[in-house]
């Protein structure tokens, strides 16, 4: 997978149904802003949370967009490899192949793949 095409592609469409529906993507904004705000826990934390969930869920956009910000706050390849192995471990099998594209696009994203 190219994961850069694929994310461009992907925002590409998100782009063209948030036109259409720009109420509930100005809500989902909202909503994604108060949830990552910096708490109890901070923002890495609670990306590397979302991007289990991702991974269990099976959501190649969503491990795209997890990874993307899990770069831009700092993550390093060691701490991510940590939670795809807990992700592994909690979603077996079909975890285990996503966390691998999850790796994949983190080396893309760092420049490493």
């Amino acid at each position: 997978m190219d994961w850069n095409a694929f994310m461009a592609d992907i925002e590409s469409d998100i782009g063209t149904y948030a036109k259409e529906v720009p109420d509930t993507m100005k809500g989902f904004g909202v909503m994604g802003t108060a949830a990552k705000k910096s708490g109890a826990l901070d923002e890495k934390t609670k990306e590397i949370m979302a991007l289990g969930i991702a991974i269990a869920t099976r959501c190649d956009s969503c491990i795209g967009f997890h990874v993307r910000s899990l770069v831009r706050l700092g993550l390093t390849r060691e701490e991510l490899c940590e939670a795809l192995a807990m992700a592994t471990y909690m979603g077996g099998g079909p975890s285990m192949a996503y966390s691998a594209k999850a790796l994949k696009a983190y080396d893309t994203f760092t420049n490493k793949g």
